[in-house]
């Protein structure tokens, strides 16, 4: 009677193995939006500086971007469900740090422990390798993809309902814990036991890269208050830009490094990563540029929308969100089209055509709402493109390593644009302390510049002869796309 049994369980768990991921994931997506609506009110409840409350975002995004290859790489090393189990641990820490503390250094830090939830989508995706027969896959990967991008919309209602009326902010930790722990129930009852493939973890490396981003984004987040000429700011920009020509040399002396050097010499690759910085700018600028312009209180400005929390996330972000859940697979069918070069710059133009529009027109509602979706669009479309990107022009070996890169460039991007909308917030105030609404006009001046560029690099430094992937990696690309800018790393990741 024994073998009816467990073959009955595990039946039922390879069921539920596809619904459990899908919650799981979705946790990088809820994670990311939480905070964005409620920055100003953490700040006032905290009686924090706009400059020092910013760093609620840009340190989860940094750690992020540390520690998605590194946690990526100990899943193949150790097996994906202890690491899983690891980050929702962490993550849950991190959550009922931030949740019980009003102290605001402790708050980042619990952000920075819910970086660690950048590392759950591709190691979900792996998982999804590891136990889905080969015709189940691809419409698996979309599921997943698909509850990631629906994610970051419920996130934005969830800190809206939550918040609403000036509500205590703690709230909504309280609700990434619960999140975060029946993630872990979920994961730990569902998820089967593997081995990993062994080899060793680089950890020099993962905290040299770690260092020369801290010190990067450090100085341009401090640069107002220290001085832009400073000996502390140019010395910490010197400094991250010797340590990160060291981490390239200690990589390529590495048996088994954290991140193929190849990945930074071979100039296909090095553009397509670069245009991904690029995008992953954009996205944060119009998140907290947005976010930011339309609470502020009309009768103390002269502009602004003096929009609720509930107002900011449901009217202005999410409309965002969804056209991007929409989006998303009809730009891997552009993709596979026109090929990702025209797909990443028809994209990036796209989004700066929204920035433009953000730039001159933003005195009344529709207009930032217009501006905002058009600017998704591009941006999702964009993250769409650079697997595609990536598959051309690296070997089927090396596909993990190049998206690890990818996600590390876009989370760079992200959490630089992070500090510096912060940081131009915080320094061009009026006499009753609100941002001067030249400010949002700068900001989303750089937006455009930024995408703008992007659509150079895909326009002039990639080749015109790329190869495209072939139908099943197109399957794939367009299975994940609607992970979009919530997944951090692309489902073709090895």
């Amino acid at each position: 009677m024994s073998s009816p049994v467990h073959t009955s369980s595990t039946t039922a768990t390879s069921r539920l193995l596809l619904p459990a991921l899908s919650f799981v994931v979705m946790v990088v997506a809820v994670l990311q939006t939480l905070v964005v609506p409620v920055l100003a009110d953490i700040g006032a409840q905290l009686g924090a500086s706009t400059s020092a409350v910013g760093w609620v975002v840009t340190a989860n995004l940094l750690a992020a971007a540390v520690m998605t290859p590194v946690l990526g790489r100990l899943g193949d090393v150790h097996g994906k469900r202890p690491v899983l189990v690891g980050i929702l641990v962490v993550v849950a820490l991190g959550s009922l740090l931030a949740a019980t503390t009003s102290s605001l250094v402790l708050l980042v830090l619990g952000r920075v422990l819910q970086g660690a939830s950048f590392g759950l989508f591709p190691l979900g995706i792996s998982v999804l390798r590891d136990e889905l027969p080969a015709e189940k896959l691809t419409g698996g990967m979309a599921v997943v993809s698909g509850t990631l991008g629906v994610g970051g919309g419920f996130g934005l209602v969830l800190t809206g309902l939550l918040t609403d009326g000036g509500a205590d902010y703690h709230r909504i930790f309280w609700l990434s814990l619960g999140v975060a722990l029946a993630a872990l129930v979920l994961t730990l009852a569902v998820v089967p036991k593997r081995r990993g493939v062994g080899g060793r973890m680089d950890w020099l490396g993962g905290l040299v890269l770690g260092a020369s981003l801290v010190l990067l984004l450090l100085p341009l987040s401090q640069g107002h208050t220290w001085g832009w000429a400073s000996v502390r700011t140019v010395g910490s920009l010197v400094l991250a830009v010797a340590l990160f020509v060291g981490w390239l040399a200690l990589e390529r002396r590495t048996a088994e490094p954290l991140v193929s050097p190849r990945m930074f010499s071979h100039r296909p690759v090095l553009v397509t990563n670069l245009a991904a910085v690029c995008i992953g700018m954009a996205l944060f600028i119009s998140f907290l540029g947005v976010s930011t312009l339309v609470q502020v209180p009309t009768a103390v400005a002269g502009y602004g929308f003096t929009a609720s929390v509930l107002q900011a996330s449901v009217v202005y972000l999410l409309p965002g969100a969804l056209v991007g859940v929409v989006v998303a697979p009809l730009g891997g069918r552009l993709v596979r089209r026109t090929g990702a070069r025209v797909a990443l710059a028809l994209a990036a133009a796209i989004a700066a055509v929204g920035y433009l529009s953000l730039a001159l027109l933003h005195s009344l509602t529709w207009q930032v709402v217009v501006g905002a979706v058009i600017v998704n669009i591009g941006v999702t479309v964009a993250y769409g493109a650079f697997p595609a990107l990536l598959v051309a022009e690296v070997s089927p070996g090396e596909t993990g390593s190049a998206n690890s890169v990818n996600s590390i460039a876009r989370s760079v991007g992200s959490a630089v644009a992070s500090a510096v909308v912060v940081t131009l917030l915080a320094s061009n105030l009026t006499s009753t302390g609100v941002p001067r609404e030249s400010v949002f006009t700068l900001a989303f001046a750089l937006g455009t510049v930024v995408c703008l560029l992007a659509a150079g690099l895909a326009t002039f430094g990639l080749p015109r002869d790329l190869r495209r992937p072939t139908a099943a990696e197109q399957d794939e690309e367009e299975a994940t796309a609607l992970a979009g800018e919530w997944g951090t790393v692309s489902g073709l990741a090895r």
